[in-house]
């Protein structure tokens, strides 16, 4: 198994692309960082699949911006990395959300998919 700290930087070569395609305003883009079967949670109702993935960021305001920190992460095998993160997503025309992430990376090959997405808003 790896570190912790090889977790980290694996779940953050993934995320600043996402981060990237999200606040570029990019669905396609975000779409293709996650496996074809992603199970997809946002703050709607959930979807698995890129496409799901896709539609849901088009339905996202131009001028979103995300940023991330990573709370926990923990390898449960070879292949796969759980990452728990705090994220903020900013807006041009109200306040920002903050919201709680859980990701599950994947590898396939040299690359790294996302294969679980589940948002949570912790009032």
């Amino acid at each position: 198994m790896t570190a912790t700290t090889d977790d980290a930087e694996i779940l953050s070569g993934v995320l600043d692309q996402w981060k990237a395609a999200v606040d570029a305003h990019q669905p396609d883009r975000v779409a293709a960082l996650f496996t074809e079967d992603a199970v997809f949670q946002g703050l709607h109702p959930y979807s698995v699949g890129r496409h799901g993935v896709a539609d849901y960021y088009d339905s996202q305001p131009l001028g979103m911006k995300a940023a991330y920190r990573i709370l926990e992460t923990r390898r449960h095998a070879d292949d796969l990395v759980l990452g728990y993160l705090a994220v903020e997503f900013s807006f041009t025309d109200r306040p920002p959300l903050d919201v709680k992430l859980s990701v599950l990376v994947v590898r396939t090959g040299d690359d790294w998919s996302i294969g679980h997405y589940q948002v949570s808003r912790l009032d």
